[in-house]
């Protein structure tokens, strides 16, 4: 197989994360915004939404093992992996990777509020609105926020590394089940990110686009979805791979 180009990673990366996204936010407007069919529908609905969104994502970004996610990535690099096959962890594939995640993450936010036009203009709650968007902790406490998100990532890292070197590796159903299993488990306090582009991202589509009655976008709580999986990532890519040799 031909190693990719910069331009066929960046694309393989923005497509994964942007659908990615899209069905995501998706699943938490249904669940969230008013005059939706599916409101009400609860948090487990959320968890396999989420899961199955990382499903069609991975499978779309399958040329760059579909990281969709720079915790995955700056794992791999810890680790000592490539990016996938054929791609190496140089710092420009890294930072290929990450831009390319960020932007989907933003883009794909953006086709979920066009896709809920209507329904974002009849919800008067910001709380519902922003959680649509982007995550937010259910007792704020910055220190114990940060360590539910990189416990989390933990539990997600430490599979990838454990089955394979990138998600596709070990096929994207197993990795959607992950997904739902941490959401079911331990996504109560924060609702969990597990994933700096999947929550900065939508943040800022969020912060830009016109929405009536949106509030405020938290910024004061935005790093701690970006810290806590990355700190995540970085103990399971240095306690892993020892491990399995």
């Amino acid at each position: 197989m031909d190693t990719p180009t910069m331009g066929q990673i960046f694309l393989s990366e923005f497509t994964g994360t942007a659908l990615l996204i899209l069905l995501g936010a998706g699943v938490c407007a249904t669940v969230n915004l008013n005059k939706s069919k599916g409101k009400g529908g609860g948090w487990l609905l959320i968890n396999f939404g989420w899961g199955l969104a990382v499903f069609v994502g991975v499978y779309a970004a399958w040329r760059t093992g579909g990281h969709l996610n720079p915790a995955v990535t700056i794992a791999q690099v810890i680790a000592g992996n490539d990016l996938a096959t054929g791609v190496p962890a140089t710092v420009g594939n890294v930072a290929v990777y990450i831009v390319a995640q960020l932007i989907g993450a933003i883009v794909g936010a953006i086709l979920a509020w066009v896709a809920f036009k209507k329904q974002f203009d009849e919800t008067e709650d910001p709380a519902a609105i922003l959680g649509t968007f982007a995550t937010g902790p259910s007792v704020r406490s910055y220190g114990w926020n940060v360590a539910t998100e990189a416990i989390g990532t933990f539990v997600l890292i430490a599979f990838v590394l454990v089955s394979g070197n990138s998600p596709t590796e070990i096929g994207p159903l197993a990795v959607a089940l992950v997904i739902v299993a941490i959401g079911a488990s331990l996504g109560g306090p924060t609702g969990y990110a597990i994933n700096p582009a999947r929550d900065l991202g939508p943040r800022i589509a969020h912060a830009i686009l016109p929405i009536p009655h949106k509030g405020s976008s938290d910024w004061s709580y935005s790093w701690v979805p970006v810290v806590g999986p990355l700190i995540g990532a970085a103990i399971a890519a240095l306690i892993i791979p020892p491990m399995i040799g």
